[in-house]
């Protein structure tokens, strides 16, 4: 849609213009046909041409964006918009679907990540885009879900977890749909992007094997030693204590009550030297001899 308003100036045909049409600078495209003259006599009108700009919906401009992204990458396709509802679909139609697949559907799934990015741009609710070719993407599902299935069987048998191989966002959710409803497994995805992958955990799983040790110390391997439990290697050969009572002058024991003993861990396999005072002659007389030795 085109039309042309005038004024006297550009710029007063302009707001006139938009203000006539409820439309922005943004969504019109200008074109100024006369400036406007001022004469000696009267003045010439100025006269502009506002066209409204065609406006596109996310698919729209996805497909545009792909249409100047394809040559650039070498690849001879013409995107076209299958479907805008729920999700956005974008059939690329090419001679060769190999080259545009690639291997695993890496070249593919990077046309479709731009894809997405160009659509979702302004969107405050994130709005999924699939990029197709040569009905790739409906095989790739059947086949993801049957490997679901058969590794979800594998392991309720093997009563272990299963790990599949890396996936991006878009199969991965496959696998987790896949197996949703099942009352033997459950799903969980694990890693970093770009080597996110999934987990595939039976229900049956041992309760050891969850905790991802033994399931007692009694499968762990003994050790041995006094530390673990083993028996204390002899350093020294053991000494039994005199039957007598340790004199005091000993430093060793004490008298509880009138009755000589032993004091707990004061003795030392030896008897020490009484230290008295060799000028003290009733010491002397009165104190015990000082070693088994002076009584024999």
């Amino acid at each position: 849609m085109e039309k042309t308003f005038s004024g006297k100036t550009a710029e007063e045909a302009v707001e006139a213009g938009l203000k006539e049409l409820g439309l922005t600078r943004d969504d019109v495209e200008i074109e100024v046909l006369e400036e406007g003259k001022k004469r000696l006599f009267g003045s010439i009108p100025a006269q502009v041409k506002l066209t409204v700009k065609e406006k596109l919906t996310d698919g729209q401009r996805a497909v545009k964006f792909l249409e100047g992204l394809l040559p650039l990458i070498g690849t001879e396709a013409a995107p076209t918009l299958a479907g805008e509802d729920e999700k956005i679909v974008i059939e690329l139609q090419a001679d060769g679907a190999k080259g545009i697949i690639g291997r695993r559907g890496e070249v593919i799934d990077a046309i479709q990540v731009l894809a997405g990015a160009v659509a979702n741009t302004g969107r405050h609710e994130y709005k999924r885009v699939v990029v197709d070719c040569g009905n790739y993407r409906e095989e790739r599902e059947e086949t993801l879900k049957r490997v679901a299935e058969k590794l979800a069987a594998k392991a309720v048998r093997l009563r272990k977890r299963v790990r599949l191989e890396p996936m991006n966002p878009y199969e991965r959710r496959i696998i987790h749909s896949a197996l949703a409803n099942s009352e033997e497994v459950f799903t969980k995805s694990e890693g970093k992007e770009p080597n996110r992958f999934v987990v595939i955990t039976p229900k049956n799983m041992k309760q050891d094997d969850r905790r991802g040790g033994r399931k007692n110390a009694k499968d762990r391997p003994r050790r041995e030693g006094p530390k673990y439990g083993g028996e204390r290697k002899k350093t020294y050969e053991h000494r039994d204590l005199p039957s007598e009572a340790t004199p005091e002058s000993s430093g060793t024991s004490f008298s509880r009550g009138g009755t000589p003993g032993y004091k707990k861990g004061g003795f030392s396999g030896f008897f020490g030297t009484f230290l008295g005072n060799a000028n003290d002659e009733e010491t002397k007389e009165n104190e015990a001899p000082s070693s088994p030795t002076d009584e024999e």
